[in-house]
């Protein structure tokens, strides 16, 4: 099968590595791709939105697939967009159309759909006036939770403890910190407890759960500092028994399933599912319509399964008939950030590296100069994700990876999984 991946980052690396080994890919083109994605596959230089070069792009080359990786394009449509036309209906898109897209692209959207369906969540309005703001969060305890409503690259949702602080951060976001993303905030109630994602491969009728993963999204080591794209995440989660799977498989995954289904809504692909286990009981922190970004880079090397079999099944609808497979070893991923990450960080940085046996270095924000050397592109540069026994042994590999591989402003959490031993 000829496929198209879609996208440039850590999590592309990941599928990109993942479907080069994959019997079932017999041609892989990754858009646009990174320095790491062009020894898996061959890059090709086209923006994920563009959808006519896109379009252009699948016809001449004869690709049979479209796997997308990041959300931009899910939210603006790109399953629309194939559907609605005819040389391109029969290529089957892996993500969800608009109107899924939703539960990522809108927060309000999915706060109000968890509203509807009963699924647990925590208090919250959605407001696009300061003094609406306000009068909430009087009603709230410290912290308060402030989300811009649109996508902003994971970097939309601030944390506060003052109240004066948070108004003068919701007054900036409805101002367009963050562009018109933030243009409407939906302010919550701040829950207490420990972060941890669940993954879904859904046809629109059963779902299969992937392995679960905890990530990093705070710059600082122990989880101080401004909210990242995610600086490192673990796999499997110790505290994910057999109980709190059912708790989120009955009270999250089913509604949410069965929400999509009785409100017309297609859905043929990921769901991410970030959640908060408050003692014992798991609420809905956010919903995501594609793959988590660092999360996909330790969930994916803990799948035994070829990602064309289970695309194919989501593909036919009968994903029911497949059973995911998990190699029992622990992941985790160490992030290496640019100096400056996450606020304005350096680019071009010659990166120097020395590999360690056994770990999989996961291309985040990489590109090749003129001369073939490889230089930093973006804040998150590279993934080093390794196997062990458990989080401690897994972890020590990473870090020692780490240590050698050398670029100017080099920086990353030290810390990734020692709140689970």
């Amino acid at each position: 099968m000829r496929i198209l991946l879609i996208g440039g980052g850590g999590r592309e690396h990941a599928f990109a590595w993942k479907l080069a080994q994959d019997p079932g890919c017999s041609a892989l083109f990754i858009a646009p791709g990174n320095a790491g994605t062009a020894e898996c596959g061959t890059n090709v230089p086209l923006l994920p939105t563009d959808f006519p070069a896109i379009r252009d792009f699948v016809l001449r080359e004869g690709i049979e697939m479209v796997v997308v990786g990041p959300e931009e394009p899910l939210v603006r449509g790109i399953a629309d967009y194939f559907q609605a036309d005819a040389a391109l209906a029969s290529v089957p898109i892996i993500g969800p159309s608009a109107a899924g897209a939703q539960l990522e692209g809108s927060k309000a959207f999915a706060k109000k759909f968890m509203e509807r369906w009963g699924i647990p969540t925590a208090r919250y309005r959605e407001v696009t006036r300061v003094v609406e703001g306000v009068v909430f969060m009087g009603t709230l305890s410290p912290p308060y939770v402030l989300k811009a409503d649109g996508l902003a690259a994971g970097k939309g949702v601030l944390i506060l403890d003052d109240p004066g602080d948070a108004e003068l951060a919701l007054e900036s976001m409805l101002a367009g910190q963050f562009g018109e993303a933030s243009r409407r905030v939906v302010i919550e109630q701040f829950l207490r407890g420990v972060e941890f994602s669940v993954f879904v491969l859904t046809d629109g009728q059963t779902y299969k759960i992937l392995p679960e993963a905890k990530d990093y999204k705070r710059v600082g080591e122990g989880d101080t500092g401004p909210n990242t794209g995610g600086m490192g995440a673990v796999s499997p989660v110790p505290f994910f028994d057999a109980e709190l799977r059912r708790r989120v498989e009955e009270r999250i995954i089913q509604p949410t399933l069965q929400g999509l289904k009785a409100e017309g809504i297609p859905y043929k692909g990921f769901i991410f599912f970030g959640l908060m286990n408050v003692g014992g009981d798991p609420y809905v922190i956010e919903y995501n319509c594609r793959m988590g970004d660092p999360e996909t880079e330790v969930v994916l090397p803990r799948l035994k399964n070829h990602l064309t079999d289970l695309f194919q099944a989501v593909v036919q609808g009968r994903l029911s008939e497949v059973e995911i497979e998990t190699l029992p070893q622990t992941a985790v991923t160490v992030m290496l950030t640019a100096g400056g990450y996450p606020g304005n960080y350096r680019k071009g940085d010659l990166i120097d590296m020395t590999p360690h046996a056994g770990c999989l270095y996961l291309h985040a924000g990489t590109k090749r100069d003129a001369e073939g050397r490889l230089l930093t592109q973006g804040g998150r540069v590279m993934a080093i994700t390794s196997l062990g026994a458990d989080i401690a042994s897994a972890a020590e590999q990473s870090l020692r990876a780490a240590e050698d591989v050398h670029f100017e402003g080099k920086y990353y959490r030290r810390d990734i999984g020692r709140d689970l031993l």
